[in-house]
Formats: structure tokens, sequence, C-alpha cells
């Protein structure tokens, strides 16, 4: 079993004898997968193809995909005449000559107009474009394996956190239901000791309305439901833990419920150590929560 991070990142490099690429892939955090792509120009095609492979390499996260594209390589261009303003600088001084007399314009003057003479990529070949695309692509998929492996082995760390996070939430839960603050037994021990203080020490009370109030707190402040809630919660992500496939969004859900169980503990407890253990679990819950964030 394999769990993912959405954090990663990755690049890959290569090159022929038309060009040398770069690809740098990232991805983070998201909701659903966002794919966004930045591409040099004239490479916009292979859109659909990259977006569709990481698809299938990828579940979850905001990811940027970047290809850069040098063109050059042992290969200087073409020179190009752009005759439409040739004819038109041509025609120009044609004009000017009708007018003025002039000398004949020399070669070296209509080729330093911009723009008469201009450097060019030759057109590349059909065939060799293609397998340019081709290599391009192969290393967008060395690079998106990269990045799939980078979230695995974050996955891994992420999976040993949250396993840890559930024995200690395991513990506490059982700390809380040890605790002598449930007993009713220590529920009226407390509280004669409060009526004491109220009425004096040479004052009397009835004890049977004693037991009664204590029985009553103890009702009010039964917190077994809540302790049942969360051993339901432990066992439930660990069985999530164990699936192959994403449970990001599941376990997310899962530790709502843990904080909504641990919140009610806080709120019933009327004992220090037992609220002691109620913020300690929400601590840890908290901490797992922020983990889980990550998950795909």
């Amino acid at each position: 079993m394999a769990m993912n991070s959405m954090t990663g990142f990755a690049r890959s490099d290569g090159s022929d004898q038309d060009a040398a690429w770069h690809w740098e892939l990232r991805s983070v955090n998201g909701r659903g997968l966002d794919i966004r792509l930045r591409l040099s120009a004239g490479y916009e095609a292979l859109e659909p193809e990259i977006r569709a492979a990481a698809a299938k390499a990828l579940f979850r996260g905001n990811c940027q995909l970047n290809l850069t594209v040098r063109r050059g390589n042992g290969n200087n261009g073409v020179m190009r005449i752009n005759h439409q303003l040739l004819d038109q600088a041509l025609a120009a001084m044609a004009v000017i000559s009708e007018r003025i007399e002039t000398a004949r314009p020399s070669p070296e003057s209509i080729l330093a107009i911009k723009g008469v003479v201009e450097m060019a990529e030759p057109e590349p070949d059909e065939a060799e474009t293609a397998g340019q695309r081709r290599a391009i692509m192969g290393s967008f998929t060395e690079a998106l394996a990269g990045l799939a492996e980078m979230r695995r082995a974050e996955g891994a760390k992420l999976m040993q956190m949250l396993t840890g996070q559930l024995t200690e939430i395991e513990a506490l839960t059982g700390a809380a239901e040890n605790s002598p603050a449930l007993q009713p037994e220590h529920i009226a021990a407390r509280l004669k000791e409060q009526v004491s203080r109220l009425l004096g020490a040479g004052s009397e009370f009835d004890e049977a309305r004693l037991h009664q109030e204590a029985a009553l707190l103890a009702a009010k402040g039964d917190i077994r439901e809540e302790l049942d809630r969360l051993r339901a919660h432990v066992s439930a992500a660990r069985k999530l833990l164990d699936l192959d496939e994403p449970v990001g969004r599941k376990l997310d859900f899962l530790t709502q419920e843990f904080n909504r169980e641990a919140n009610t503990l806080c709120s019933k407890s009327s004992d220090a150590d037992l609220t002691g253990i109620g913020l300690k679990l929400k601590a840890v819950i908290d901490q797992m929560r922020e983990q889980v964030q990550n998950i795909e």
C-alpha cells in the first residue's frame, strides 16, 4: 500500500541537433487536480497529450508543468528577403529620384533597411519535428515519473506520522476513560468538599441529597459516547490508511469528526485532569489534520 503526498518536484532535460529543452514540474496541495502549463512558443500542440499523461499519474494537487525550449543547437538559421518590403523601398527610391537628382542606390544601402533581410529558422522537416516532439514527451514522462516518486516518498513519511498520531489519540482516549473524574464516588467527594466550604465546617447537609446531585452531575458529564466514537474514528482512520487509493479527502472529513468529539469532551468536563486530556487530544488532532491536508 502506498500513500502519496500532493507535494513534489522533478525536472528533466533533453536535446537534439536543433534544440535543447528543460522540463520543470512541481505540485502542492489542492482540493482537486489543477494542471497549469507553461510551454515555449510553438509547442502548444503538446498540451492535450501532456494533460492526459498527468491526469493518469496524479489524482489531486495544484500542478505547474513548465517546458523551456532553446532552439538553434548547431543551426545558424537562414537569411530571407522580405520581397514586399523590398518592393516598397525600391518604389520609394524611384519617387525620390524623379524629384531630385540622386545616385543609384547600392545593394548595401538597400540591405541596410531594417526588415528587408531577415534571419529565420529553416522550415523543419515534418519527420524531424515529430521526432523532436516524441523526444520532448519522453523527457516529460521521465520528469512525471520523478514527480510521482517524490510524492510517494513524502507520502510514506506522512503515513508514519499519522500512524503515530492515531496511536496517541487511542492512548489519550483510554486515559480519559480511566480518569477517576468520571466515577460517581469521585464526583460526590468533590461536591461534598465544595458544599462544606460554602456552608462551613459546623454545618450539616443531607447525604442522600448529596449523592443524588452527584449522580446528576455524573450523568451530565458522561463522555462514554464521545470516547466510543473516538475509538470508532481511530479504527476507521486505520482502515483508510490501508486502502490502496487516494484517501486524503476522507481523512480530512474524519479529522473534523475527531475534533468535534474532543470539543464535546472538553465542554462536558468539570475536572482539571480530564480537561487536560481533552486539550492534549485537540492538539494531536490539529497536528493530524495539518498533515492530512498534504495527502492525495
